[in-house]
């Protein structure tokens, strides 16, 4: 992010923090257990929110936005470390963590999918996997209405990419998707996943035209 956007971000989202996002981030977050890692932490919005976790480690690539997460850090009802790096490489070991998250992150990763296998890399088999994204939308003529905006909506949004499909990114990366929860007519999915290791594909569906895919034990 550059030096503007980090400053007028937290402004930008408030009338929507307020009202859902609290919510779902409060939903979501509950599901947060044990060692967990923060993908993309920006100024530390969802700190507040852990209370079932051991202790989080936080990721966020962009030393400015990070240092205004620092004191949202201090102030937690759990332990919370922050770390500059990014998301397609992890400085973690291999099987670390229970829980990773992510909120509104994947739309800014400019190598999504590498940063989905670095996610599995260093969950321990079994983990849930946490998502909030916005995705393009399913409707014809609002994905076309994303896809002409989004180059415009890129500059001003330092690198968001409005029309990215994140749940095909999900599955396709092999993560197990469990449940789907679908905000503002589908531009918003909040999704929970979990890192299985097995050698046999099931593809599965979870209704209201999401797919999934599940691996299960021979």
């Amino acid at each position: 992010m550059g030096n503007v956007f980090p400053r007028i971000y937290d402004i930008a989202m408030k009338p929507l923090e307020v009202t859902r996002f609290k919510k779902v981030r409060t939903e979501l977050i509950r599901n947060a257990q044990g060692n967990v890692l923060e993908i993309g932490s920006g100024t530390g919005i969802n700190f507040p929110y852990y209370r079932q976790a051991k202790h989080v480690t936080a990721i966020e690539p962009n030393p400015e936005i990070s240092r205004r997460a620092t004191r949202r850090g201090r102030n937690a009802h759990v332990p919370i470390t922050l770390y500059e790096a990014s998301a397609e490489s992890l400085p973690f070991a291999d099987h670390t963590f229970d829980t990773v998250i992510s909120t509104l992150v994947f739309c800014t990763i400019p190598n999504p999918l590498r940063a989905l296998k670095e996610i599995q890399r260093i969950s321990k088999p079994d983990a849930t996997l946490l998502f909030f994204e916005h995705v393009k939308l399913e409707q014809p003529g609002f994905a076309k209405v994303q896809d002409l905006v989004n180059p415009l909506w890129e500059k001003v949004c330092d690198g968001c990419q409005l029309n990215r499909n994140t749940l095909s990114l999900i599955i396709d990366s092999g993560i197990c998707v469990e449940e789907i929860e679908s905000l503002y007519g589908g531009l918003f999915l909040s999704i929970n996943g979990r890192k299985l290791e097995h050698e046999k594909t099931s593809y599965t569906s979870l209704g209201n035209g999401f797919p999934t895919r599940c691996m299960w034990e021979k």
